[in-house]
């Protein structure tokens, strides 16, 4: 079963790091680091389907879970990933009710549903030999929809208490810049938002998270409730580090990004 699913809904914090590098090698070596989830990223990272599908084969033989960042909540696309074998999707720019409803629909297969069917040639299926795969898909499917807007955060508490919905992910990136403070998800008042959001979540008795890549904010938001938080990404950890390496040896003063922001909250 889907271990991240089963950890969430038992309101066991799940750490995470984003993988943007789109590399079956790199998402390989972080699965095999530590972290609970790894968040393979089709919207912002340079991935496709087919490297997407690299990915999660390489990941499949550790113990941690793969959870997808679709580019956008297209049906056609989550049912593409869905038989790739993506079993814990997050979709963006969620803000309202009925478009997390239809999301829903587009992981569910008929009659509860609109997932079309193809599971013969489909790798989530195991090309038919998963026994009654048709009828026990969508309890392994794990749905985490993100809101990141002044639409979303408003419809908040509608979206976590959609049925079918598994967790809510805030993007603090895309709410500060929709609050008026772009490039500052640390801000006063986009930590006001995101607190307020969160206790909408929970109330719904849903699972909340977010990504912050600051150490600070991270715990914080841990402390406060937030199920899974990714604390980094695969781009920083390779960017800052090769940056410190060669100033240790040739001195460079390269400027590199201080704030959150920088280190790629999205």
């Amino acid at each position: 079963m889907n271990r991240f699913k089963t950890a969430v809904a038992q309101d066991s914090p799940q750490i995470g790091l984003w993988q943007a590098l789109a590399n079956p090698y790199t998402a390989e070596i972080c699965a095999g680091a530590g972290f609970d989830w790894l968040l393979i990223d089709a919207e912002h990272g340079p991935n496709d389907l087919p490297l997407v599908l690299q990915q999660l084969q390489a990941v499949e033989s550790s113990d941690t879970e793969a959870v997808v960042r679709l580019p956008c909540g297209d049906a056609a696309l989550i049912k593409q990933y869905l038989d790739i074998g993506a079993r814990t999707l997050l979709i963006p720019m969620v803000e309202s009710a009925s478009q997390a409803s239809n999301i829903v629909a587009a992981t569910r297969y008929p009659p509860r549903g609109v997932r079309g069917v193809g599971s013969a040639i489909g790798r989530a299926s195991r090309w038919n030999r998963a026994p009654d795969y048709l009828h026990t898909a969508e309890q392994d499917i794990c749905l985490l929809l993100q809101v990141e807007s002044i639409a979303g955060m408003d419809a908040c508490s509608e979206i976590a208490a959609t049925d079918g919905v598994d967790g809510v992910f805030i993007g603090p990136s895309d709410l500060a810049a929709a609050l008026g403070h772009l490039g500052h998800p640390g801000h006063h008042d986009v930590q006001t938002a995101i607190e307020s959001m969160l206790t909408n979540i929970l109330a719904a008795g849903k699972a909340a998270g977010t990504l912050a890549a600051d150490e600070t904010l991270a715990r914080k938001y841990l402390n406060a409730g937030m199920q899974f938080v990714a604390v980094g990404t695969d781009v920083t950890i390779l960017a800052r580090g090769a940056e410190a390496l060669a100033q240790k040896f040739n001195g460079a003063t390269k400027s590199t990004p201080s704030s959150p922001a920088g280190d790629g909250v999205y």
